[in-house]
């Protein structure tokens, strides 16, 4: 672990110095130290044998203890555990110590219910195919052969179904494969819900929607087996490094140009970031996607019911892929495995879950001063860490990205298939777009939250919002062409529960008051905005009570380590009694101290017919920048650069 990685690059000019030895206590737990806690668990009395693993992740310090850690205090490994039980109630959380074998603390939650895991997933399929009414409802609609039948184990929501009460619900939709490796999602079986417990596999009712629509039979491949010759290949573009890639790697610390970090990964978030600094000084100490929810538009049939919580209810971490050379990222990849536990708690793999590499950025600035006729250009790059995950029929490609202007930029593509529905031919009603006659997908949204807890030049920070107003016209202003920005402190939690205003070009800032720049003011850094989603759920349905965080861009909280997930601890099944938004109903002090910002955006998605059969991808984010933290552009230095692999088309001289 503590071995630095530059031995794959030998050839490396210049390479970044080594991370800080520090950032290694950040790193994801590994297969032994699971294997570990998962004896530890099954040792006691009260867990037993019969545990089931919802999460085991690093329990991350607290700011305090990883103060003192850099300070040079040894800092003890401990491991989170979620653990369930398939015939009894309720979610036990844990705290495991690694170095000593047992358990620090344990705690019982009799009403929560576990997140899904993927052997459930499964599991809930085979039982739902097997049951006798469902059979029926498929033969009903001319399916006398199940095996092309396909059950999707959506989660359920809250509805106040009494007999869903106290179980761990799933309400899936079904869809008919024609062949082996054809696109069943061309074929949805409309109109026919099974209900499941998920922990006793009982299928509690299936509910067969009269009047559903047939289900359409054109086949829609994306397949290259079932398609006609592709297009003729464009020529190769290659990305070449032949020094070497400029960061370096400890362990799960990496070091490029002015950054340091550390790489995290844990079953439910997936990626994390830990420690971001530039040159040594620290900007961000914790960041990560906490929550996606994707609540569907369609109040038809079943479909009310889809309001899923990606992050929440699956678990991004799981779903993570294993990712290919030369197709999901390009150049000279350092690559991570992640280590997770299954539901029995064995340990399993993901190999290559990580991709670490740099990208050309394209002209970082530029000017040319036409009085002396002289250009200035700098080029610029930027490191990028990502990894693609796959929750049912979309996919997630998430991307930082770390410029040499000081930005960090949260990018997320979104790919995969849409969901689909069928209708009747030609009648694809409100709330859907018609891809094909018959086949519909519904009008949905992806409505992320970031989890940023910021250390802006040290912990003590605040947030500034930013509203810009046009002046009257007046003495001051007889022209009429003034204009200003307003600065405001948040300073509690209800009042940085805010919204984005175009009239007002809002924007948000993170100061540290106690640290001045140049120019005497706080330093700072600007969070990007321009994916802000407006939420369509009614905030008193039971979809919209769970999905209460979507209601605000901005949330502001102190920190405190067990406010981790702003739909709230458990969420399967849940009433949103522990959201972000009740949260903040303390009104906590946020100015000058230890804060989190929670930054929900998104994708608004009225589907198109170029949308499938598979989606190109579309992209969402937002990005941190400096704005007060240095005294001038921090890409100034950059050296001069001329790529002499460069050539005119056509001919062999480079720069011409």
């Amino acid at each position: 672990m503590n071995d630095i990685d530059q031995t794959a690059y030998p050839e490396a000019g210049f390479a970044a110095p080594p991370p800080p030895a520090y950032l290694q206590a950040l790193a994801p737990l590994t297969a032994a130290e699971i294997v570990a806690v998962v004896a530890v668990v099954k040792a006691d009395a009260e867990l037993g044998e019969g545990a089931l693993f919802e999460t085991i992740e690093l329990r991350e310090p607290t700011p305090e203890i990883f103060r003192d850690h850099i300070a040079g205090k040894a800092m003890e490994r401990v491991a989170r555990v979620g653990v369930s039980h398939r015939d009894r109630p309720g979610v036990w959380k844990l705290t495991v110590s690694l170095a000593e074998k047992r358990i620090l603390t344990k705690q019982n939650f009799p009403e929560a219910r576990p997140m899904v895991q993927v052997e459930q997933l499964m599991s809930v399929e085979r039982v739902v195919k097997a049951d006798a009414r469902f059979i029926e409802a498929c033969r009903k609609r001319g399916i006398t052969d199940m095996t092309g039948v396909c059950v999707d184990a959506w989660t359920g929501g809250n509805f106040g179904y009494k007999e869903e009460e106290g179980r761990l619900i799933s309400h899936t939709f079904s869809w008919l494969r024609l062949r082996a490796f054809e696109n069943f999602y061309a074929h949805p079986i409309e109109g026919l819900n099974a209900v499941v417990d998920i922990k006793t596999g009982e299928v509690l009712r299936v509910d067969d929607h009269p009047g559903a629509p047939p289900i359409p039979m054109q086949e829609l491949n994306y397949d290259p087996e079932f398609l006609p010759a592709a297009r003729a290949p464009l020529k190769p573009l290659n990305v070449v490094q032949p020094e070497g890639v400029s960061f370096t790697m400890d362990g799960h610390a990496i070091a490029w140009d002015k950054w340091t970090l550390a790489i995290g990964f844990n079953p439910r978030d997936g990626l994390i970031l830990h420690d971001i600094r530039w040159d040594g000084r620290p900007i961000v100490r914790r960041a990560a996607l906490a929550e996606l929810v994707v609540p569907y538009g369609s109040p038809e049939r079943g479909h009310y019911r889809q309001n899923i919580f990606d992050i929440g209810e699956y678990g991004f971490g799981k779903f993570t892929n294993s990712l290919r050379l030369g197709c999901d990222c390009l150049g000279t990849i350092h690559y991570l495995d992640a280590h997770l536990n299954a539901l029995d708690g064995s340990p399993f793999t993901i190999e290559k879950a990580i991709c670490i590499h740099e990208e050309d950025a394209g002209v970082l600035w530029k000017h040319w001063d036409f009085r002396a006729d002289r250009t200035i250009l700098r080029r610029g790059r930027k490191l990028v860490i990502s990894c693609i995950c796959t929750v049912g029929n979309y996919e997630y490609a998430q991307y930082w990205n770390f410029t040499q202007a000081g930005d960090i930029d949260f990018e997320m593509k979104a790919t995969g298939i849409v969901n689909t529905n069928a209708c009747e031919p030609g009648q694809p009603g409100k709330y859907a777009s018609e891809l094909a006659p018959g086949l519909v997908a519904p009008i949905h949204q992806h409505i992320f939250c970031a989890r940023l807890d910021m250390a802006v030049d040290g912990p003590k920070n605040s947030v500034v919002e930013t509203n810009t107003h046009a002046e009257p016209v007046s003495p001051t202003n007889p022209h009429g062409n003034a204009f200003y920005g307003e600065e405001t402190v948040l300073k509690t939690e209800l009042a940085a529960a805010r919204r984005a205003n175009l009239e007002t070009h809002r924007s948000w800032k993170v100061v540290n008051p106690e640290k001045l720049n140049h120019v005497g003011r706080p330093v700072a850094y600007k969070l990007h905005t321009p994916d802000c989603v407006t939420p369509f759920l009614a905030e008193d349905g039971p979809s919209g009570v769970r999905s209460s965080f979507t209601r605000n861009h901005l949330w502001v909280t102190p920190f405190q380590e067990e406010e981790r997930y702003p739909a709230g601890e458990f969420v399967c099944n849940s009433d949103g009694h522990d959201s972000l938004a009740e949260l903040v109903k303390q009104d906590r002090p946020i100015e000058n101290t230890d804060i989190v910002l929670w930054h929900t955006f998104g994708l608004h998605h009225i589907v198109r017919p170029e949308d499938f059969p598979v989606q190109p991808s579309i992209s969402c984010g937002f990005t941190l920048s400096p704005a007060g933290f240095f005294s001038m552009n921090p890409s100034n230095d950059v050296p001069e650069s001329v790529n002499k692999a460069s050539t005119l088309a056509g001919k062999g001289d480079c720069c011409g």
